[in-house]
């Protein structure tokens, strides 16, 4: 049988669980014993009690339940203290963020512990059900836009009155990956009229098929911007001045500004700076989601709402714990779809695969050896 722990998190912004009770059966199926630390989903609005429902194991004493584990499942990486009482051959997972916990990435080693950071899964096809980053930037660019919608003091749709017409708010997203799809179809979904702009060319088919309008200054440039893993490069000094250009015709025009561009493993680009929010308009609002690795407006601030000369910038971090419910419903699915790779189908045992290109791009630690950092 092989034992596993689901550990509460305890970040003060985190809210989400890494498995939800509905997850629990599956599980089970594959001859699992599922334990959860004490209110470890309340945050997510799961209840110790849907969980004994399931027939997870409920724990109070997470150090010894700690030791007694073969797999340990966290959103955020664990504290030391904890690392410190697993065992030999654990397996842990989660978003471990293992280019900048050194100190814990010395401790699995240490401890010969197998850790999974669960953001360096590849993008690649077979691994999309697996992909704990896509699924949950869907959700912060759903609620981005909503929070956008809410410091706005006007409406988002055209509306047509016996006093008169409602203009239609314009809304410009700065980058069109999983998160800057999504505020585009939810912006569209509220009636506003949508523009956006992503160094990559491949995003101009995929945001004009959500009817929104793709900006384009230099085409040949772009065909050339994309990563084979389907990221964004960093551009040239030359290309940025430009971008720069571009973008201080444009961000003026729009009354919402939803920025969800980053560069794995790097700051991320500045494309507001400070003479472009001098021109927008009064009201006009920004919600800088790329504000944990430096922002991609010059003055958001992490968990802040900054307001200059009229327009607020939205500045929230870990945007997935503000809908925590759904976020770890999809956490929790992904992770499953991970762990079932592996379980051994036959012997129902662990069996790290190390010629798994899933697996060896996840993993950081194994037997005593640090990859991937």
């Amino acid at each position: 049988m092989i034992n596993l722990l689901v550990l509460k998190e305890t970040v003060d912004s985190e809210k989400r669980v890494a498995l939800v009770p509905d997850e629990i059966k599956k599980y089970l199926d594959l001859g699992f014993k599922v334990t959860i630390e004490k209110d470890a989903g309340i945050e997510a609005g799961f209840l110790n009690e849907d969980y004994r429902k399931q027939n997870a194991d409920i724990t109070q004493n997470v150090k010894k339940s700690v030791r007694e584990s073969d797999i340990i499942i966290k959103i955020q990486k664990p504290e030391l203290n904890i690392i410190k009482e697993m065992k030999a051959g654990t397996i842990l997972m989660g978003l471990l963020s293992p280019k900048k916990n050194s100190s814990e990435n010395t401790f699995y080693n240490k401890k010969k512990i197998s850790a999974f950071a669960l953001e360096n899964i590849p993008r690649i096809t077979r691994a999309q059900d697996k992909d704990v980053l896509s699924s949950q930037s869907n959700l912060s660019g759903y609620k981005a836009v909503l929070d956008a919608a809410h410091e706005y003091s006007k409406s988002f749709p055209m509306m047509m009155t016996a006093a008169g017409t409602v203009t239609p708010a314009k809304v410009l997203v700065l980058g069109a990956g999983v998160a800057g799809l999504q505020a585009i179809a939810t912006a569209k979904r509220l009636g506003a009229i949508v523009s956006a702009y992503d160094v990559r060319l491949a995003a101009k088919e995929e945001v004009e098929s959500l009817g929104a309008k793709f900006i384009v200054f230099d085409e040949e440039v772009l065909k050339k911007s994309q990563t084979e893993g389907g990221y964004a490069k960093e551009m040239s000094a030359d290309y940025k001045k430009k971008q720069e250009k571009a973008l201080e015709e444009a961000i003026p025009e729009n009354d919402i500004i939803i920025c969800t561009a980053l560069i794995p493993n790097k700051t991320a680009p500045r494309l507001i700076p400070k003479k472009i929010i001098e021109k927008m308009k009064p009201e006009s609002v920004i919600v800088d989601l790329a504000v944990e690795t430096g922002g991609n407006a010059e003055l958001s601030e992490v968990d802040k709402i900054v307001k200059y000369k009229g327009v607020k910038i939205i500045g929230y971090s870990n945007y997935p714990s503000r809908i925590a419910g759904d976020s770890s419903t999809l956490f929790s699915k992904n992770v499953f779809n991970f762990i079932k790779i592996l379980v051994d189908n036959e012997s129902k045992k662990i069996k790290i695969n190390l010629e798994d290109e899933i697996i060896v791009k996840t993993l950081i630690s194994h037997q005593g050896k640090l990859m991937n950092l």
